[in-house]
């Protein structure tokens, strides 16, 4: 059996406004006119690009879903994002961390260079810890509350932001420290 397409009824309203002449006629312009010539087209495609990545970039900053990349897409990147920045985590610390360990193994007293060395362990160490105890917490939760979706990658995901200082991440984060994630 073959099913026909349905067809609307004329007197049905189609869903939508009507657009203004000036709306039509211009995306007709946009949409029909072809390229003509090949510098044109590439002209074209730079701008169309240009554009895209600026609303990326828009998107990344204010955390519109419709336009961010495709890794940083989806309830269960929003979810991780979100668990994430409602903690604090060691590694976010890491970089200060280490500019004051460097200077200390810089200093010319054997006993500051050793206390730089055992801070080096001490630091590398937690980070390890803590990436763990983020990992286990994240997926029990991932895993109660999105039982049917793909969890891959959201582990990695999370230690990755996890080592981003928080206003260096992207995209921003949507809550403050202590809150419950969405």
């Amino acid at each position: 059996m073959t099913e026909q397409p349905q067809v609307r009824d004329p007197q049905a309203p189609k869903g939508r406004p009507t657009p203004k002449r000036s709306e039509a006629e211009a995306l007709r312009r946009a949409v029909v006119k072809p390229a003509m010539s090949r510098k044109e087209a590439s002209r074209r495609a730079k701008e169309a690009r240009r554009a895209a990545l600026a609303k990326q970039r828009e998107a990344l900053l204010s955390g519109d879903e419709r336009h961010l990349p495709a890794r940083d897409r989806g309830p269960v990147r929003r979810f991780t994002r979100d668990f994430v920045d409602a903690k604090w985590h060691v590694a976010e610390f890491f970089l200060p961390m280490a500019v004051v360990i460097l200077i200390l193994s810089m200093m010319p007293s054997i006993q500051l260079r050793n206390i730089a060395l055992l801070m080096w362990l001490a630091v590398i160490l937690m980070i390890v810890f803590d990436s763990l105890l983020l990992s286990r917490r994240l997926k029990k939760q991932l895993r109660t509350r999105f039982p049917d979706e793909s969890l891959r990658g959201a582990s990695a995901y999370a230690l990755m932001r996890s080592m981003q200082m928080r206003r260096m991440r992207l995209p921003k984060p949507q809550i403050k420290r202590g809150e419950a994630p969405r």
